[in-house]
């Protein structure tokens, strides 16, 4: 019931709506009640019953004092109703249609806005297809709970209460013959609703792992055909897709059991109506206009019976969407601003690591004990074997992660005491899993500064080695990137990240294998552009090329998340230790392939 309220509390933001809903929910039903008792008063004004006598049976005759202008009456009375009764109905369909539309928007945008200020870590075991799961289909669901279950849910009590009522004057003896199963059919509904509801929750998580195999799938499509997996993969998804269908297979004919016994009830008491009341008649008990009145009413009361199973439906697969709904909504960021966080206005850029340590799995450390201080201006490079813990530094930076002992100071101020976006807009990163999105090439580079000008973006472009390469383009910067950067090289993309991060200037630079991706002309070209922009920059560079490591001012070397060695390109040489094993068994062939590059590039220019 908790989480009912909690969804019902979204509604309640649109309480006028809501109300409103209720109202002509409420008028359409009043009049829709009038229409029987008008039809009923026509039909004795029209015929009468006259009861046999020593056990005859009786006879219907016409009425003989009936006017015809008096008939007219009626039936404009009728239709009059009828049409206030259809506009009313379209008032509340109108109404409830688009509250359910609103909520949906609300929750839509309730679980985007959390998705985007969770941290690295929520999204780290998150999977993107239950994620997808919850924001389109979970919501769905409560909006359908919303436009079936909120507002239908109160009007099917109040519509059966006031037929009753009214079926009660006519005759309490048939009655009682139509509300003699009502008490098995709210125990079987009541049993219906608590197994609905475990059973879509269970469709929603398979949905949800279907969901992931379909975007893993797309996403990594270059991956499947490479290794001609396309068959294992349609298998993965069908075997999937048919544990889908079995358990709605099973929900709906759950559903559909309820429903048959709703209509066997109504038919039997039907019969059992028609049987009883027809003897009424022949008694006298009962006249033929209230007996038609009352088949119209038992009619009506068919819609609200048949509505409940979807009702009830609806009930339980908001509880169980609205749970996984409230699974993020509720989800508490690892990384959280203080409420008293302050402004970072552009930092002089002295940063330092202070007995920093770090974990993902509280078992597993990732950095132990890390000290490390980088003056304005400085370039510090962090070389290591993969799984060292040298990306898992730079993440920690801009709290994409939070530290979980020591702390990490800008200026000599705890990071953790700056606004988050103040001080991403210091901290400029270039990742090392380049992502663009399916824009133009200039959004992309501005991506990061949409108030950027022309000017501004192509200097950027120009810094990143870039600005020729669109120029050749069909439509230079209003050129399509299309999804994931598809249309461009790898080395393409990444000198135009670069161009990205060189745009909004940031004070602290990060480039994580920012080259790693280009060949080596490119790399020079990038890296001379770079050295340009890297003045007057605290600069973190996870490198792989001996060009970005004998330039650094500070190398650190990693270990198992720990700094084993650390100075210059000369002073670790000299140490030989892990730095000289790393330079003669990757750096030294690079810086062979790199010289051959230089003198054949200078032969160009002199022949």
């Amino acid at each position: 019931m908790r989480i009912l309220k909690r969804v019902i509390g979204w509604a309640l933001r649109h309480r006028g709506r809501l109300g409103l809903a209720y109202l002509t929910s409420f008028v359409a039903l009043s009049l829709s009640l009038v229409i029987p008792a008008l039809v009923g008063f026509a039909i004795n004004l029209i015929v009468s019953f006259e009861p046999g006598v020593d056990g005859e049976i009786g006879r219907v005759q016409a009425s003989e004092n009936v006017e015809s202008r008096v008939l007219w009456v009626i039936a404009g009375v009728l239709l009059a109703t009828s049409l206030a009764r259809g506009l009313f109905d379209f008032a509340r369909t109108y109404l409830t249609d688009s509250l359910s539309q609103k909520v949906a928007y609300d929750v839509r945008n309730l679980m985007y806005d959390k998705l985007q200020h969770m941290s690295f870590a929520f999204h780290d075991k998150e999977h993107t297809g239950s994620l997808y799961s919850k924001v389109t289909s979970d919501v769905e669901a409560v909006r359908r709970f919303v436009n079936m279950g909120l507002v239908r849910g109160i009007e099917v009590p109040f519509r059966v209460g006031a037929i009753i009522i009214f079926m009660s004057t006519l005759n309490w003896e048939l009655t009682l013959f139509t509300l003699v199963l009502v008490p098995f059919l709210l125990f079987q509904s009541s049993v219906v609703m608590i197994k609905l509801r475990a059973m879509w929750l269970h469709v929603q998580e398979i949905m949800g792992e279907l969901t992931t195999i379909l975007q893993e799938n797309l996403v990594g499509i270059h991956v499947v055909k490479a290794f001609a997996s396309e068959e294992y993969e349609k298998k993965k998804y069908a075997n999937k897709a048919q544990e889908l269908r079995i358990e709605y297979f099973r929900n709906e004919r759950l559903q559909g059991t309820n429903v048959a016994w709703m209509t066997l009830y109504f038919t039997l008491t039907l019969g059992a109506v028609l049987w009883y009341g027809g003897w009424e008649i022949m008694r006298g008990d009962l006249d033929p206009g209230s007996f038609a009145t009352f088949l119209l009413l038992m009619n009506q009361l068919t819609f609200p019976i048949r509505m409940t199973p979807q009702i009830v439906g609806s009930y339980a697969r908001a509880i169980s969407s609205g749970g996984r709904i409230f699974e993020v909504l509720d989800a508490q960021s690892p990384v959280e601003e203080k409420p008293n966080a302050r402004e970072l206005t552009r930092a002089e850029g002295h940063v330092r690591f202070n007995d920093v340590s770090f974990s993902y799995d509280p078992r597993i450390p990732a950095l132990k004990h890390v000290d490390a201080t980088a003056a304005p201006g400085q370039i510090t490079a962090i070389l290591g074997a993969p799984g060292s813990g040298k990306t898992t530094i730079v993440n920690l930076l801009p709290r994409f992660y939070d530290v979980t002992s020591g702390q990490i100071t800008i200026d000599g101020v705890d990071i953790r005491d700056f606004t988050l976006a103040s001080l991403r807009r210091n901290v400029g990163i270039v990742q090392q899993d380049i992502f663009l999105f399916s824009a133009t090439i200039r959004q992309n580079i501005a991506y990061g500064l949409s108030s950027a000008t022309d000017e501004e973006v192509i200097q950027a472009a120009k810094i990143a080695q870039l600005h020729d390469h669109i120029m050749s383009l069909p439509h230079d910067y209003d050129t399509w990137v299309g999804e994931r950067g598809v249309t461009l090289s790898g080395g393409q993309r990444q000198r135009l990240s670069i161009a990205r991060t060189i745009l909004i200037d940031p004070p602290i630079l990060i480039l994580d294998d920012s080259t790693s991706s280009v060949d080596v002309e490119t790399e020079r070209q990038i890296h001379r552009a770079m050295t340009e922009v890297m003045k007057g920059r605290t600069t973190f560079i996870i490198a792989h090329r001996l060009s970005s490591v004998r330039e650094a001012d500070l190398i650190l070397v990693l270990k198992d998340g720990e700094v084993v060695e650390r100075g210059n390109h000369e002073e670790l040489l000299a140490k030989r230790g892990i730095y000289r094993e790393i330079f003669d068994l990757q750096l030294r062939p690079q810086e062979e392939v790199l010289l051959d590059a230089t003198i054949a590039g200078d032969d160009g220019g002199n022949s």
